[in-house]
């Protein structure tokens, strides 16, 4: 299936359905009163978060969505029946916004999240409604409410804890297929992964984390070379990234340090937050490398690199390294989830005024 992350819709609400002047007529019955009824709510458009879905593909075809009106009110004291309401299905991680301001309305961020993307209009007031004391045959009503109609941009940004971030061919596809239970196409040729893939890494029974897959980066994707940074929005929601490098590649012109930073450099230019998160780096296909050569190979990559944070080397091929690779990624995954979670600390200037103000309430 064709990985669609953008797509642009209508939506559009039922109207309400109209107001009905009546009047009861029946036998030895002269002066019934007035007894028409009110319409009835327009359809509402709802969307809802599907974690069985992880593509926009269906939006891209069909862009038109309408509920139904509302039934018109009757006589004999009858409302109109409401519109049938419609829901759109959306993978999880879906940000909704206005096509025409930008302006960001929804986020779908939890597993069975529902929202309102269009309210239907309310239905108009029967003739019974205007009766009173003094007007005893009203022959008002009111039509029904219009409903919302909005032109809408989903935007898709995949819920990932850690990220793959590096060059087409560094061994990124190999890795995620190693570690998780994702099968992404493996090639000997650049440009092979043309969308994200997910995987679920186990680590241990309910030890888990999910690891994003993304198409490489290469110099100049910030003026459209490659792939550009279309799908690079995937990688702002993770947690931590993995800066894979290929440190044996076939051409030895090539110089690995220079393509790592590149690949920050790129990464700085699209989006400082998403250049500040923690960043790892993963010296991938050790296993070409000579075993007495291996030390002082690493060694001299991270002094040119000048990289002083964590630094793991492996080979996914073979699959050496990677154990101890998932365990510290975890271990880091575990932590931030731990701080996320932790309630806000609280002045303690302000915490001893609420205590005395509790005591006073008491």
């Amino acid at each position: 299936m064709k990985f669609v992350d953008e797509a642009f819709i209508d939506v559009a609400a039922g109207d309400g359905g109209n107001g009905c002047v009546s009047f009861r007529h029946e036998k030895y019955k002269e002066f019934g009163g007035p007894n028409g009824g009110d319409g009835g709510r327009g359809g509402h458009v709802y969307a809802v978060a599907d974690p069985n879905l992880n593509t926009l593909v269906d939006y891209r075809f069909s862009r038109r969505h309408e509920a139904k009106r509302g039934e018109h009110g009757m006589g004999s004291d009858m409302f109109g029946a409401a519109g049938a309401d419609i829901t759109l299905k959306m993978p999880v991680g879906t940000i909704i916004s206005d096509a025409e301001t930008g302006e960001v309305l929804h986020e779908l961020l939890t597993p069975g999240e529902t929202i309102v993307l269009a309210k239907g209009g309310d239905g108009g007031f029967g003739n019974m409604r205007f009766k009173s004391s003094i007007n005893r045959a009203p022959r008002q009503k009111t039509p029904g409410w219009p409903g919302e109609k909005k032109n809408l941009k989903l935007e898709l940004k995949v819920l990932a804890d850690v990220g793959l971030l590096g060059m087409p061919n560094a061994g990124k596809s190999t890795l995620i297929s190693a570690i998780s239970n994702a099968r992404p196409k493996i090639a000997d040729y650049p440009f092979t992964t043309l969308h994200p893939n997910l995987g679920v890494v186990r680590v241990g029974p309910e030890q888990s984390f999910v690891v994003a897959d993304v198409p490489g980066l290469i110099e100049g994707a910030a003026e459209g070379a490659g792939l550009g940074h279309q799908f690079l929005r995937h990688l702002q929601r993770t947690r931590l990234l993995l800066h894979l490098v290929d440190l044996a590649p076939f051409d030895e012109a090539v110089d690995p340090v220079a393509q790592a930073k590149a690949i920050v450099a790129e990464l700085k230019k699209y989006d400082q937050a998403l250049y500040e998160k923690p960043r790892w780096l993963v010296l991938n296909k050790i296993d070409m490398i000579p075993a007495d050569e291996r030390d002082a190979r690493v060694k001299d990559f991270v002094k040119r690199m000048r990289y002083k944070g964590p630094v793991f080397r492996i080979s996914a091929l073979t699959r050496e390294g990677c154990e101890e690779l998932v365990k510290g990624v975890y271990q880091h995954v575990k932590a931030q989830q731990t701080r996320e979670n932790e309630p806000a600390e609280v002045d303690p200037r302000f915490a001893a005024a609420d205590q005395e103000q509790g005591k006073g309430g008491a």
